[in-house]
């Protein structure tokens, strides 16, 4: 078994009614490295990404910015 980061924070958004093209500018992120993140098509996050989209979403929970699932792989 292995062990698979998601990125959970589309569905923060859609809960705040709010916008990729609004939490980039909340957060200073740009709106392509986003929508990658949401998209699943980014292979890493930046640390100070997750602390800038946490801080623009008003969260200190982690998991509602990403997440971890078990995978069948190693």
């Amino acid at each position: 078994m292995g062990v698979k980061v998601i990125v959970a924070f589309g569905k923060l958004l859609e809960e705040q009614g709010m916008s990729l093209n609004e939490l980039s500018e909340k957060a200073n992120v740009r709106r392509a490295a986003l929508s990658e993140l949401v998209n699943g098509k980014r292979e890493n996050i930046n640390f100070e990404h997750i602390a800038k989209i946490a801080e623009a979403l008003g969260t200190t929970d982690i998991s509602k910015i990403i997440t971890l699932i078990e995978t069948e792989e190693n």
